[in-house]
Parts: C-alpha cells; structure tokens; sequence
C-alpha cells in the first residue's frame, strides 16, 4: 500500500463527529490594538446595509452546497461585531434559520468591546437570536489597560458585563497575562477578581508578541520592556490552572476555562475537527463536499471582499483540497488543544501505528499519555504543546 493512503481520514464524513458551524467576520474596528494580528480595520463610515446584503449573498452561496445540514453554532467574530447594528443581526440570523436547520441547543455568540456596548443593543442582540456574548476586556487595571491599546476603563468594562450578564444567560469574557511588568501575585488577585465575575466561560490568554503589530515593531526595536521571561510567564500559565480548578472552572483548551456544560460548541467544532462555513473578510473555513475535505480562504481586505460578492456572487478566494496528511496534520494540531485530546479511533489503524513510535517517545517523556484510544497532551506537556506536536508530526 502506498504510504499515502496510511493516512486516510475513515470516513468522508467524520466532521459529523464534531458538527457543523458558521463563522460571520465583522472587519471593523475603533481602534488597532497593538498586540492584534487578526484581520481588523478602523473605518470613518460603514454601509451597514451593503454589509448585510453582502453576508445574506454569501449565506445563500454556501447553503446551496451544505443543504440538510444541522447548524450547531453561530459566531459573530471580529473585528469588533457589537458595532454591528442589532437589526442586522437580526436579519442575517432570519437568512440563517431560513437556510439550515438548527440544532435545540444551537450557540449563537457575539463578540463584544465594553466601548461599543449599551443596554439597547445588547437587548436587541438577544431579541434577534444571540444567546451568548464573548467580551473583550483584556485587564482589570486601568494602567495595563492603557499599556494594551484598549480604550476602555476598568469602571466601563464592569459596568459593560452587568449589562451582559443582566441580558444573556451566558457570557465568557477574555483577559490577557504575561503583560509588561506584571507580578505573579497581581495576576493572582486580577484572576481571583474574574473568577468572582465570571458566569460560565474565561478565556485567559498569554500576551505574544507577533509580527505586523504594534507591539511586534515595538519588540523588534528593542522598545517593548518589562516583558516576563519564559520561566515567569510558565509559573503565570500554571498560577491559571490552580486558581481555575479550585474556582470550578477547568481549562478544557489550553486557553478556555468554564464550568462543565459551558464549553464554547462553536470552539470545539474547530477543535475536534468538524465543518465550519467561514464569511466575511479573512474568513477560513473547512467544508467536507462529496467525501472530500476543502479548506476555503476569503479575500482579505474588506473592500475586496465586498466588490467580489456584489460582482461574482463570492467572497471566497481559494478552496484547496486538503490531502489525507493535511487532514490527519489538522486533526491533532487542533484536537490536542483539547484536555479531552483526540479520538484516534477517528484514523485507520494503519495511520495510528504509523505514529506509534512518536507516540511512545512523547509517552516515555511524559508529555502525552495513551488511554484506550485517546491521545491527550499531559499536565507538562500541554505548556509546551507547539514543541509536542512538532516532534508527533516531523517525519
């Protein structure tokens, strides 16, 4: 057998195993943090309408091809989406309920900046379908606040989640660690505080410094100090998992805590490897057609992306077959993410024991353990996760 066809996923559709998601890209912002590489852009005037016609096309394009399917999970990401108006929200959402069916339980989550919130919006967030809100407030501390490029005040980000939490059931909210000059016992007292907060979801990030950014020019001159090195910000990522255990709050990826039955559906259907429609500027997605596995990109700047729906009826820029290696690569670079690891019941045997010896390094080392047919990163390996997936996926 040709060493290629070790690696074929089982079935054409195992996506099923995970489900089926939408992602809708909102490009716009009021301002470019310094630490973010996402694909964002602050804009004078925006054609809200134009925005909405334009999603409502893209939504009808991929519908047709995807028809039968039961949509898990909506996500509103940006970009800063709670710009959006609630009316078009509301009339994107109609277009989806019209195009897929809907599971009971479906996740319909917007994202939002404690600047770009009032009462009225959120209320007409939830009255077109939105069950769920992600925020981003990033720090607690008015000074780091100001040192991330935010624009809003710690008293306006509390004041922001009231609102939320007065209007949704459930809320998730992100903050950034391993900032500049941060102390292992200011991170100590800022979690303890969001933990107090916190509904069901906390996303905990570590501060990294990308290229393109701000804060990547800053680093590359030299000027960006009081960074923590990788001991510290080590010491911080496990402080994280103590205090969130002992607060009912597990991590279940490496960056996303939440009480159990809260877990982010639209998350994990990345994470374990499902379908996702992506649309919108930047958007990615993933689409098994026919038995086969695409991966799609969007084009990126948001005036491309608008003049190629109006004029080809698509915002999507390429849709590349995914190999039976790219597809086994992309499985457990995302499922490992996960505390529960990967199914490798999912791979023919032929492919698993092609990983064996990997396996058994990674096992002897102690940074991944074997149970039955779950492979999960262990408690040391999973801070160090990019450098174990490198060594179980180099040939």
């Amino acid at each position: 057998m040709h060493s290629r066809n070790w690696w074929r996923v089982v079935l054409p559709e195992d996506w099923e195993n995970a489900g089926f998601g939408l992602y809708i890209h909102w490009p716009f912002c009021q301002a470019k943090c310094p630490y973010c590489d996402f694909n964002s852009h602050v804009a004078a005037k925006i054609d809200q309408h134009a925005w909405a016609k334009a999603y409502l096309s893209e939504i009808e394009r991929v519908g047709a091809e995807t028809q039968g399917r039961i949509l898990r999970s909506v996500f509103f990401g940006g970009g800063t989406p709670s710009m959006m108006d609630p009316e078009i929200v509301d009339v994107i959402l109609t277009k989806v309920r019209a195009t897929w069916g809907m599971a009971n339980d479906i996740e319909i989550t917007l994202e939002a900046n404690p600047t770009s919130v009032e009462a009225g919006r959120f209320a007409g967030y939830r009255q077109a379908g939105v069950n769920r809100v992600s925020m981003g407030i990033q720090a607690l501390n008015d000074v780091d606040l100001k040192a991330l490029g935010r624009m809003h005040s710690t008293k306006e980000a509390l004041a922001a989640f009231d609102i939320a939490r007065a209007t949704f059931e459930r809320v998730s909210f992100d903050l950034i660690y391993a900032r500049q000059n941060q102390t292992r016992q200011g991170w100590r007292d800022e979690l303890t505080q969001a933990l107090s907060m916190a509904i069901d979801h906390l996303s905990l990030y570590q501060l990294t410094i990308e290229g393109g950014t701000a804060f990547g020019d800053r680093y590359a001159a030299g000027k960006l100090r009081g960074l923590p090195d990788e001991d510290r910000a080590a010491d911080m990522f496990e402080l994280t998992q103590e205090l969130c255990d002992q607060h009912g709050f597990p991590a279940y990826e490496v960056s996303n805590h939440a009480k159990s039955g809260s877990e982010s559906i639209h998350n994990k259907i990345y994470w374990k490897y499902g379908d996702y429609v992506g649309i919108g500027p930047g958007a990615h997605g993933r689409l098994t057609l026919n038995g086969q596995k695409f991966a799609t990109e969007t084009h990126l700047t948001p005036g491309r992306w608008l003049k190629s729906v109006n004029e080809n009826a698509s915002g999507e820029s390429e849709r590349t077959l995914l190999s039976s290696e790219d597809q086994v690569t992309e499985f457990l670079l995302m499922g490992l993410r996960l505390n529960e690891g990967v199914d490798l019941g999912r791979l023919p045997d032929a492919a698993v024991q092609k990983l064996g010896h990997k396996i058994k390094e990674l096992t002897d080392s102690g940074f991944i353990v074997r149970s039955g047919g779950l492979l999960t990163a262990t408690s040391a390996g999973r801070p160090v996760l990019n450098g174990v997936l490198r060594h179980l996926l180099d040939d």
